[in-house]
């Protein structure tokens, strides 16, 4: 018998999703200058500042008018989690490659049976429509079919910040290789490339509890900015193999004026995670606030590429 409290998230989950589907819907027949006032209302409530889209100089007003006014098929082919596979595959190799343990078009064709006790199951087209799982026999397959055809139906190019290269992704389910690893989550290197040159890498910690965030140089030097997290008081120990991460990160970013790389480490075997071209939306606070026209500066070419 299922517990109350179950019975009440599942309602709840298919409520949030029919409201973001409709929202999704509606905003497909808006005009750019409709998009843009939407835009200007959620940055502000982030940033408490106006976009300047004439002549931006911020790294997030950039990212505000890259958005609306520069298209490029690639951005959509590599942030499809299943297309840009091949991508990595044959820039910088298929050891690479997390293992993939299949790939559907339903919830329903999922079998498994044939999937191990460990699994993480995600859909292609978004950002953190992802399910860690971690025993099978436990499992909730009512709540993750509501889940995954919550967010099969969602558009995500809509449904948050008009990233619109996210729109024209064909949605699917896959299910990825369970990594093992000595921390309690899979811990990514977050490296934000322009025009093939990595500048910075990142790290999270505790994201499902007190979440902060590090922001490192090449040289593995504590910046004295961040993006929307605190620092962590933990060390972070350069990890093993940074260099060759910092190759990797620029071979997959060359040829994008700008591209955020996340690459998985464990252990020293270096996996590939994905590659975000609308870093945190834009609407991601950067302080102190002098470092968002720091980066800006740095992404000169925001126009083109």
């Amino acid at each position: 018998m299922l517990k109350k409290n179950q019975i009440i998230y599942r309602m709840y989950l298919k409520y949030r999703f029919y409201k973001t589907i409709r929202i999704c819907e509606k905003r497909k027949d808006m005009s750019i200058e409709e998009m843009k006032r939407i835009i200007e209302k959620e940055y502000f409530l982030r940033i408490k500042e106006e976009i300047e889209w004439e002549n931006p100089k911020k790294y997030t007003d950039k990212m505000q008018w890259r958005k609306i006014y520069y298209q490029d098929k690639r951005m959509t082919e590599y942030s499809d989690k299943i297309l840009v596979r091949d991508y990595v595959k044959n820039i910088i190799g298929e050891e690479y490659l997390i293992p993939l343990l299949g790939e559907w078009e339903s919830f329903d064709e999922i079998n498994f049976n044939l999937l191990p006790n460990s699994f993480v199951l995600k859909t292609n087209h978004g950002s953190g429509t992802n399910i860690i799982v971690n025993n099978k026999n436990e499992f909730d397959k009512k709540t993750a079919k509501i889940l995954i055809n919550g967010w099969l139906k969602t558009d995500f190019g809509y449904s948050h910040g008009f990233e619109l290269h996210y729109s024209g992704i064909t949605r699917k389910i896959y299910s990825e290789q369970f990594i093992e690893t000595k921390e309690q989550n899979l811990q990514d290197f977050k490296f934000l490339c322009f025009d093939g040159k990595a500048y910075y890498c990142w790290v999270d910690v505790d994201r499902h509890g007190d979440h902060r965030r590090n922001v490192y140089d090449l040289d593995w030097n504590l910046q004295p900015w961040g993006q929307s997290k605190k620092n962590t008081e933990k060390e972070i120990a350069k990890p093993a193999q940074f260099n060759k991460m910092v190759v990797l990160a620029e071979k997959l970013a060359a040829g994008f004026s700008h591209v955020r790389v996340d690459l998985y480490n464990v252990d020293g075997k270096i996996y590939f995670g994905e590659m975000t071209f609308t870093n945190g939306c834009g609407y991601d606070l950067i302080y102190p606030r002098e470092y968002d026209n720091v980066l800006g500066g740095i992404w000169e070419n925001y126009r083109t590429s």
